[in-house]
């Protein structure tokens, strides 16, 4: 097939134009140039924000696109209608954020949404992504366009820092503060597991939304950070602490600690998705163990410091945060 990425130089777009090579797919990556593009891709330089931005995109013809564009949506109008007749399908990478909050436990598809439109600019994530979702449509149609709504992405390449700082943090020692229960189940999806279900959607032909994380069942806090210390081989032991304690103590769920949160609606939006749809067109999600040791690997490669969006905050405690956190659990 011949593939034309939008993006394809960081993490999720990287991780599909690399698996679409191993394929021997044609692919052809139209990005900025910061980045350079995996060896064996064509590269087109644009910048889709830029007036005549698209111009490298004016003649070409490819059997699908795939865009993971998260800014104004207005920029995947553009890109659709330009590329509608010289295309055949298009994906879209959105967010399982499209969802009205708060997302009911066991959402699945069909759940309400937020508003969105696809000629908006610069509007906040959850209302850009649905924006994005209905350009793409508004161009090609609702048989030709797949919404693949992901959820928490991990695995290499990883440039928002969650598992990166778990994993870092863990390979220095001495004790960490664990999230509880450790029995707690957490939905993620490998990057790579993600590129694979989208590319083997797009030449199946499939359209439509799909929620794209693991299984509920499939890994727990405990399991991931477990695997964090084996992959690092640090002296570090892990202080698992009640949900409880660690709010009263003032840590932020999520953005101090990473992937965790306590019991109630932000644990029900973001950990127990209906991924039934997903799984009954071919998903498969390979074991927590590989995902840590493999991002482990690659940030070993890059002398242990990952690549950091310039857009997004850095994720994890400070190590004077965590001082402070570990001093309000011992008053406690």
């Amino acid at each position: 097939m011949k593939l034309l990425m939008l993006g394809g130089t960081e993490f999720v777009g990287r991780a599909i134009v690399e698996a679409a090579l191993e394929r021997g797919w044609e692919v052809t990556v139209f990005h900025r140039g910061r980045h350079e593009a995996p060896a064996g891709a064509v590269s087109l330089i644009g910048d889709r924000t830029a007036p005549d931005g698209l111009a490298a995109l004016a003649t070409g013809s490819w059997d699908a696109v795939v865009d993971t564009w998260s800014a104004a949506p207005s920029a995947v109008r553009d890109a659709a209608r330009l590329l509608a007749d010289r295309v055949g399908r298009y994906a879209y990478v959105s967010s399982r954020s499209v969802y009205a909050w708060p997302a009911a436990a066991g959402l699945a598809e069909d759940g309400p949404l937020v508003e969105g439109s696809p000629d908006d600019g610069d509007v906040p994530y959850a209302e850009a992504k649905r924006g994005g979702e209905l350009a793409a449509t508004a161009a090609f149609g609702a048989d030709r366009t797949l919404l693949v709504r992901a959820g928490l992405i991990l695995g290499p390449y990883e440039n928002v820092g969650r598992l990166p700082w778990w994993l870092g943090r863990i390979a220095r020692g001495g004790p960490v503060i664990a999230p509880g229960p450790r029995a707690t189940t957490v939905q993620y999806i490998d990057v790579r597991d993600l590129a694979a279900w989208t590319l083997d959607a797009v030449a199946a032909g499939l359209s439509g939304p799909y929620n794209l994380v693991s299984p509920p069942e499939h890994a727990t806090m405990g399991e991931l950070l477990d695997a964090c210390v084996r992959a690092t081989g640090a002296d570090a032991e892990l202080r698992w602490t009640d949900p409880e304690a660690l709010l009263a103590a003032g840590a932020a769920p999520w953005t101090e600690l990473p992937v965790w949160l306590p019991p109630g609606e932000m644990y029900d939006a973001m950990h127990t998705a209906d991924v039934s749809r997903a799984l009954a067109a071919g998903l498969r999600c390979r074991p927590v163990e590989e995902t840590v040791a493999d991002t482990w690997a690659w940030l070993r490669s890059l002398g242990g410091v990952a690549p950091q969006r310039p857009d997004r905050p850095g994720a994890g405690l400070s190590p004077e945060r965590e001082a402070e956190v570990l001093a309000a659990l011992t008053k406690g």
